[in-house]
């Protein structure tokens, strides 16, 4: 989910204490590079259920688990001049690469030209140009030709000089830590060693590359609105769950749990015996984070399920995670989870890419789970 969609479906309320973070994308970046370049290329778990992410300095990739795979590279934190590409790949044998470009919204579109919708910026690989890329001044945004990808992919591999120019203005994309990460998409697709690898090609076949997963079916279940008075009645009995809850999180996961009076408790009823609980759970700098828990009031020794403890909403069945990488709100995290009738499915998890003010919300949604989720019949 967008944030910028995630945001507009919150209330204010909601949203002033929202945007959880369990993990910044900042430390997920930091945990993501300390994995030696010899792993790399090591037998690549193709397509895996669970996703990818990988970040090896200025650039990083989210893999989800029907296959697909997309790389961000960014300018060097030092430049002021902010630029990022995103090459993205299905999953299967012979599938291209598509790029798209994207400049710094905040310092960017003022040195544009105003009275032009579009902006012809020359792409210069090594100081030879390579055509032009059409920007969007509103979006900032451009899609690179196949041409253009394939000169960009193959100068990723080596030591190079890529930019984008306007003018006496130019937007440098670093290529620090680039070959490393398209090593890992074709690691992770299966093509170490075909012809249609980006970093290691060889003679295997380019058939031996394995298909893409399907995204995995979740029906969604409609819930009805609860009536205030009987949200009210079951929080009033609920003080028994209370120690039962605990037990569901380690015991730094939930610590405003244990020193609540039950006063910002929410419940939503799901079905005939089935609540949603939620509670407040941590307060960080600039975020914080509420459990919300399925509770069945028809077998009152059974254990609450553990949805999450970084919820920030709840809507349209949808427990919604929103997480800032750091307070200005330039790097997100996000997940859902999409009541099933039965559960809750996580059925997405995305990062909106590394922390370099490109962009309110972030500039790119990487997921490394996504679903196929359709109203129920």
């Amino acid at each position: 989910m967008k944030p910028v969609v995630w945001l507009a479906r919150m209330s204010s309320a909601t949203l002033v204490a929202s945007v959880a973070s369990v993990a910044s994308i900042a430390s997920i970046a930091s945990i993501a590079s300390i994995a030696s370049i010899a792993s790399i290329a090591a037998p690549a778990r193709a397509q895996s259920a669970n996703g990818l992410y990988f970040q090896h300095r200025d650039w990083e990739i989210a893999c989800d688990n029907t296959g697909t795979c997309r790389a961000a590279g960014y300018h060097a934190e030092a430049d002021d001049r902010r630029v990022s590409v995103l090459l993205t790949r299905a999953a299967g044998p012979g599938r291209p690469v598509a790029g798209v470009m994207m400049l710094g919204e905040d310092d960017d579109r003022r040195t544009l030209p105003a009275r032009s919708p579009r902006i012809a910026l020359e792409m210069r690989i090594d100081g030879r140009g390579v055509g032009t890329v059409s920007v969007g001044r509103d979006e900032l945004r451009g899609a690179l030709s196949a041409d253009q990808v394939r000169a960009l992919t193959a100068a990723l591999r080596r030591d190079t000089r890529i930019e984008w120019v306007l003018g006496a203005r130019r937007w440098r994309l670093s290529d620090a830590g680039a070959s490393a990460v398209l090593l890992k998409m074709d690691a992770f697709q299966g093509r170490l060693d075909t012809p249609g690898a980006l970093v290691r090609t060889g003679a295997r076949a380019e058939q031996s590359v394995p298909p893409p997963r399907p995204a995995p079916l979740v029906r969604a279940v409609a819930i009805p609105p609860t009536p205030p008075e009987d949200a009210r009645r079951f929080l009033a009995a609920a003080a028994p769950w209370q120690a039962a809850l605990a037990t569901t999180v380690e015991a730094d996961g939930c610590p405003l749990l244990k020193h609540d009076d039950r006063a910002h408790w929410s419940a939503v009823r799901l079905d005939r015996t089935k609540w949603l609980v939620s509670a407040p759970c941590w307060q960080a700098a600039y975020n914080t984070g509420d459990g919300y828990w399925v509770i069945d009031a028809a077998a009152p020794a059974a254990r609450p399920v553990l949805v999450t403890t970084s919820g920030v909403d709840f809507s349209d069945g949808v427990v919604s995670s929103g997480q800032k990488g750091r307070g200005v709100g330039d790097c997100w995290s996000l997940d859902d989870w999409t009541w099933d009738g039965s559960r809750f499915v996580h059925t997405s998890s995305a990062t909106t890419g590394l922390c370099r003010l490109m962009s309110a919300g972030g500039a790119w949604e990487l997921p490394t789970r996504v679903s196929d989720v359709r109203p129920a019949k």
